[in-house]
């Protein structure tokens, strides 16, 4: 498939020169990257070593040019380029950089829930971040593609991995995506976020079963429009009303995915914000995944709440170490923030 793919780029006659200019682009970036991968230093006119052509491949192509690159680099030597990557990617930042730009979203969600969940300690944090930051429709390709990687259906994991509260909300989470496609219907969001409010409020303790149900068959739009149309009727987020001492542990844990779900950039601004001992990988994570997307509104959030961009918090994450790969990360992550 890859050599039928660059074959077409470069014979197909309708595409004329500008295909030829476009296939001679992602050989040049092929060169560029197997150069730098194999440990050869490439030269560039002037023989001055060029950093910046490499920043340009992972800051200026979408993840359809880069897949096309990855074609293009197997039929030209006969190697995968994601393969490459993974090999060092745990200990190389530019490596563990260039793999997430490469790979298909959806494949590499599948892999962060997958390692989540038995990597090791289970962590809540990427199963969260990909469960209510994905559209719904990525969410069904992601669970595709986890069923067709580990031959392992997601749910299930997840269930046998996690418990309590978060169990319950993040199945509900993961079912609602088969309703995807779906314009928000306001008159019905209407109607959900009365039953909310009764499931708050009818009893002594909150209707857990209630929240769970309107939850997985709400796709994550829909999701937001219920939130929304809660505020206009009752004057406070739903957010608020599950802060209370009556929800328990249920409620703190409801509230930390409603917030992801309702401001994704104030989630990733206060992961960003946390001293964890894999912040790095967060930092990387946060900005590859969420460039072109919601990056810039995430910068926003981090600013309001520190004072301090996360162009920043990338010079200074990278400058203090003597890797001399860091410039690299450094203008490809800030590339990826500024858009």
């Amino acid at each position: 498939m890859a050599s039928s793919s660059l074959a077409y780029l470069e014979a197909s006659p309708e595409m004329g020169s500008s295909s030829t200019q476009t296939s001679r682009q992602y050989e040049q970036d092929c060169h560029i990257l197997h150069c730098y991968f194999s440990g050869i230093r490439p030269f560039f006119g002037n023989g001055a070593i060029s950093n910046q052509k490499l920043v340009q491949i992972f800051v200026n192509r979408d993840s359809n040019m880069l897949k096309l690159v990855r074609q293009t680099y197997s039929a030209r030597y006969g190697q995968d380029l994601l393969q490459l990557m993974s090999d060092v990617q745990r200990n190389n930042s530019l490596a563990r950089i260039a793999y997430l730009r490469m790979v298909e979203p959806h494949e590499r969600d599948a892999q962060m829930i997958r390692h989540s969940l038995f990597g090791g300690s289970l962590n809540l944090n990427i199963i969260i971040e990909v469960a209510c930051t994905r559209p719904s429709s990525e969410l069904l390709r992601i669970k595709h593609a986890y069923q067709s990687r580990y031959n392992s259906d997601l749910e299930k994991d997840l269930t046998m991995r996690v418990n309590g509260g978060f169990k319950e909300i993040l199945l509900a989470v993961l079912k609602s995506c088969r309703n995807y496609g779906c314009k928000a219907d306001m008159s019905l969001a209407m109607c959900d976020a009365k039953t909310l409010y009764e499931a708050m409020e009818s009893g002594k303790n909150i209707d857990q079963k209630t929240i769970t149900s309107v939850l997985s068959q709400r796709n994550n739009g829909q999701v937001r429009a219920i939130l929304s149309s809660y505020k206009q009727l009752y004057g406070h987020e739903f957010g608020k009303s599950i802060k209370r001492s009556k929800c328990g542990q249920f409620g703190k844990e409801l509230r930390v995915v409603i917030r992801c779900i309702q401001h994704p950039e104030k989630f990733f601004a206060k992961q960003l914000r946390m001293k964890n001992a894999d912040g790095r990988e967060i930092l990387i994570r946060t900005v590859v995944t969420r460039s072109g997307i919601d990056i810039k509104a995430i910068n926003k959030a981090f600013v309001a709440k520190t004072g301090s961009s996360l162009e920043n918090l990338v010079i200074r994450e990278f400058n203090n170490s003597k890797d001399k790969t860091n410039d690299l990360v450094v203008g490809i992550l800030v590339g990826l923030i500024k858009g």
